[in-house]
Order: structure tokens, then C-alpha cells, then sequence
């Protein structure tokens, strides 16, 4: 049963939360799963035309609906107006509401991996909401990738991918490293015990606000910011005196999810149109290695944006801005064909 929740956007309707239990679930590993939850928000008429947009690592749906983002795109006559589009927002497996090693099992929850999560939201979509067909599935960095492997994975569900702040080659480089540092930083912390932990282990905070800082905010933008060292230690006070709330086998799972991502052997695959987002800080996938140049020129009815760099760009989180790209989102809406029934 779907429930209203409150909605800070006034330009677009309130969102409706659920949850749906997809039954035998079959892990990447073989493990089965009897009954996996996936939670998710649905914002306006089921009779719209479907939209999936997809969050990313340590997020949940909820972070997809700011107002940098839905404030942008979901109002009237903006690029994914609500009133015209059926708007999916799942929580992916293993985050918020959806099922997760912090519900009961913790380490003896199957090591799920991205094919698995993007596996639950098909099932969700088919099985549950009963569409087969999307106009748009837009994601942003995990929901990026995962975007890039529904690409290759269900060429005919989508007229139009928006992978965002992503690229669909293997982690590797810097990117990699830091991830497996975050991992083994965690696993080598004498409170984590395992997994068995009575409380959360005191370096998570810390070392969540180490990895956000190394990877995400835009040189431009964090020089601007904090000029000084005064204003620097002040900029890194407020980070590490924000909330935190993530449970420690949850992160670690949703951090190692990446290992084996790939889908670039079958980018030829892709059958929609479509338009790639980076930003040129992105300290995660900067653009100099020519890694995303070479594999758009094997995705055809693609290109790529890339948002210039500027004291207004935020590295790696620039694209939860939509006003850098709202006008090409639009336009790609108006020139990609349906596919319906192909």
C-alpha cells in the first residue's frame, strides 16, 4: 500500500512511498534470498509516461529529490514534469528501506553486487508497478553505472539513458584505490569486530569525511570555500560535526558493490539514445584519461557532455545540479524517438 509522505517541493506533487517484496531472489553468488524488500517513492500519475531515476553509493531515493535536482527537473513545464511523467525512485538494494545487512543478517547477507541491484529494480518495475517500457532512466554516479548496465542489459526497456557522473569501464586508478582503502580502513578497525560490533565503530565518521573530502566537492569550489587554513580547519568542523547515521556492514557493502562492474565489452549493445553527463572536476572520473571519450565513440546514439569547470561545479557532485544540464535533458526528450513495442 502506497503512503503519502511530505514533500518540500511545492512545484511538484507530494511523493508517494512503498515497499514490495520480491520473492526468491537469486543473488550474482547462486544465494537466495526468500523475500527481499525494495522501497521506493513514485512522484506523480501512474498513467504518466515512466521515468526511473536512479541515486548514488550511501544514498537512497530520498537524496535524489533535493532541490537542486527534482527542485529543477519535476515542476511544470521543466525537463520531467511531474504532470507529464510517472517518476520511479527506488532505494537500491542494500540501502534505506530497501533490504541490507543492518536488518538482521550483517555479514551473512549475500555480497551483493551492482547486476543484483539493478536486477531488483527491473523486478520492481515488471513485477510490481507492471512497466515494461521507460521514456527516460537517469542516474547519478552509483545510479550512473547501474544506468550503463541496464543499457547493456535491457536495450529495449528505455528510449533515452542519462548515466550521470559515471563511466561504464571497470573501477580502476584512483577511484578504485580509494574505495579499497575506505574498505580495508573500516575492516582493519579493532571495533568492527567482523561485522559483530556492538556500536558503530568511531573511525566510519572520520573516515567517511576523509574519502568525501579526497573525492567529491571540485578543487575550484573547496579553494573558494575555504582560502585560509582557518577557513579550511572551519570547513572540515562543520564535516565532521554533521550527522552521520550509516551503519558500518551496510557502507562496506555498498563500497565493495562496485567490484566487477563492466559493462564496457557490450556498450555496441545499447539501443537508446544516449547522453552521457560528467563534470570536468569529477576527481573520480576526470577526463583526462580519455577512458570516457573512447568508450562513447562504441555507444552509438551517444555523446557526452562534460560541465565546465568552475567555482560553481562541485567535482564529483556537480551533476545533483541540474541546472547545468536541464537544457540538454530537455532537448534529448524531444528528439528521442519511443521505442514502445520495438
Amino acid at each position: 500500500m502506497l503512503q503519502t509522505t511530505h514533500c518540500n517541493a511545492a512545484d511538484y506533487p507530494a511523493p508517494y512511498e512503498g515497499d514490495w517484496i520480491a520473492r526468491d531472489f537469486r543473488f550474482h553468488t547462486g544465494e537466495v534470498m526468500s523475500e527481499v524488500r525494495i522501497h521506493y517513492r513514485t512522484i506523480g500519475d501512474p498513467s504518466g509516461e515512466p521515468v526511473l531515476v536512479l541515486h548514488g553509493t550511501t544514498g537512497t531515493g530520498a537524496s535524489m529529490l533535493t532541490p537542486g535536482f527534482a527542485g529543477e527537473l519535476f515542476g511544470p513545464g521543466q525537463p520531467l514534469d511531474a504532470k507529464r511523467y510517472f517518476i520511479i525512485v527506488p532505494d537500491a538494494l542494500g540501502a534505506g528501506g530497501s533490504s541490507k545487512p543492518s536488518d538482521g543478517l550483517r555479514t551473512r547477507f549475500p555480497a551483493y553486487n551492482y547486476d543484483d541491484m539493478v536486477l531488483a529494480q527491473h523486478r520492481l518495475l515488471t513485477e510490481h508497478l507492471n512497466i515494461r517500457h521507460l521514456r527516460l532512466l537517469i542516474g547519478n554516479s552509483m545510479g550512473g553505472m547501474h544506468a550503463w548496465i541496464w543499457g547493456v542489459r535491457y536495450p529495449d526497456f528505455m528510449d533515452a539513458l542519462v548515466p550521470m557522473a559515471s563511466q561504464p569501464t571497470e573501477m580502476s586508478g584512483r577511484n578504485w584505490m580509494l574505495r579499497r582503502m575506505l574498505i580495508e580502513m573500516v575492516r582493519n578497525d579493532p571495533e568492527y569486530q567482523g561485522g559483530n560490533y556492538e556500536s558503530q565503530p568511531s573511525s566510519l565518521r572520520l573516515l567517511n569525511a576523509f574519502f568525501s573530502l579526497a573525492t567529491n566537492g571540485g578543487t575550484l569550489a573547496c579553494q573558494k570555500a575555504a582560502s585560509t587554513m582557518e577557513l579550511a580547519d572551519e570547513y572540515v568542523d562543520t564535516r565532521l560535526g554533521q550527522p552521520f547515521t550509516l551503519d558500518a556492514n551496510d557502507y562496506l557493502y555498498q563500497w565493495s558493490a562496485a567490484r566487477g562492474y563492466n559493462p564496457a565489452p557490450a556498450l555496441e549493445d545499447i539501443e537508446a539514445a544516449v547522453l552521457a553527463i560528467n563534470a570536468a572536476d569529477d576527481e573520480r572520473y576526470p577526463p583526462e584519461t580519455r577512458l570516457m571519450e573512447r568508450a562513447m565513440q562504441r555507444a552509438r546514439n551517444g555523446r557526452l557532455f562534460v560541465i565546465p569547470a568552475s567555482e560553481d561545479t562541485c567535482g564529483h557532485g556537480t551533476n545533483g545540479l541540474a541546472r547545468f544540464y536541464k537544457r540538454g535533458l530537455h532537448e534529448l526528450l524531444r528528439t528521442s524517438p519511443r521505442r514502445v513495442g520495438v
